[in-house]
């Protein structure tokens, strides 16, 4: 006896077996989409599924960065604009990056609907070619090797002091200043470090030189001879201190001069050490 099909069964699991073929690029774990456009192949290609953060886990990185008025915030990947939205309401004002357009358009009513449309823009865009200059916190909800991807751009074009906050991911070898966790969500905060490696001169005649990655540094000051390696060093953003010779340090670094209390220093040497790599 041939075997009897029940088509609209059959069309179903069709349908089912196809999307799912269509939406393996649009999943990861938890509730991930993207739009029908991206699903069917008519849309970008994306380096990063669209996954919403909780708000509890919003309010969390916003308050690790201390986003409040005056901030700009980069939200890069933005998907429904969530995130910035919030932190418009912190009083912030900034961009949502997405390269979905039909998400950007979502992200767009959800501001109108916020009331903090005045304070937000979202635009379809590919993230690598997004300038970041300017905006003073990045907001990521990414993928570790785009974190990496993004990292040399941050830390060249942010400047110093500027806040990266991440969720879920880090930045391989650069150390977070900070981290929280919200239920089963890490989260990472970094402070954009001042560029300090060189040899620098003091207005006393002292040299010092230094050594940097990322937000670490060493060294050593000469002053008549004596030679001392540095100590209680610290970089946070433009705020460096040492301690050399029986003096405490302290200063921040305006390119290529740093000033203190009744200290001065300006460069002499830059090295062509980076902070990023």
């Amino acid at each position: 006896m041939p075997r009897r099909f029940n088509l609209p069964a059959l069309a179903l699991t069709l349908l089912v077996s196809g999307s799912v073929a269509l939406g393996a690029r649009c999943l990861s774990p938890g509730v991930a989409r993207c739009s029908w456009e991206t699903l069917t192949g008519h849309g970008p290609t994306l380096d990063v599924p669209y996954l919403g953060t909780r708000p509890e886990v919003i309010d969390k990185m916003l308050d690790m960065a201390a986003v409040g008025p005056g901030d700009r915030v980069l939200d890069l990947g933005t998907g429904d604009g969530r995130i910035l939205i919030a932190a418009a309401r912190r009083g912030a004002s900034g961009t949502g990056i997405d390269i979905d357009p039909v998400l950007i358009g979502e992200a767009k009513a959800a501001a109108i609907r916020a009331g903090v449309a005045d304070r937000t823009r979202f635009m379809a865009q590919d993230l690598f070619v997004t300038p970041v200059r300017g905006h003073s916190v990045v907001t990521m909800f990414l993928l570790p090797q785009v974190n990496l991807r993004l990292r040399s751009r941050l830390l060249r074009d942010l400047a110093p002091g500027s806040r990266i906050v991440s969720h879920a991911f880090d930045m391989a070898d650069w150390a977070p200043d900070s981290t929280g966790r919200v239920g089963g969500s890490h989260l990472y905060l970094w402070r954009v470090p001042a560029a300090v490696a060189g040899e620098w001169v003091l207005d006393d005649g002292a040299r010092v030189t230094l050594h940097q990655h990322f937000q670490d540094i060493g060294g050593a000051l000469r002053r008549a001879g004596s030679t001392e390696t540095l100590t209680r060093t610290g970089l946070r953003g433009s705020l460096i201190r040492f301690m050399a010779l029986g003096r405490n340090y302290e200063g921040l670094v305006n390119g290529d001069s740093i000033t203190g209390a009744n200290w001065r220093a300006h460069r002499a040497i830059r090295t062509p050490e980076q902070t990023a790599s």
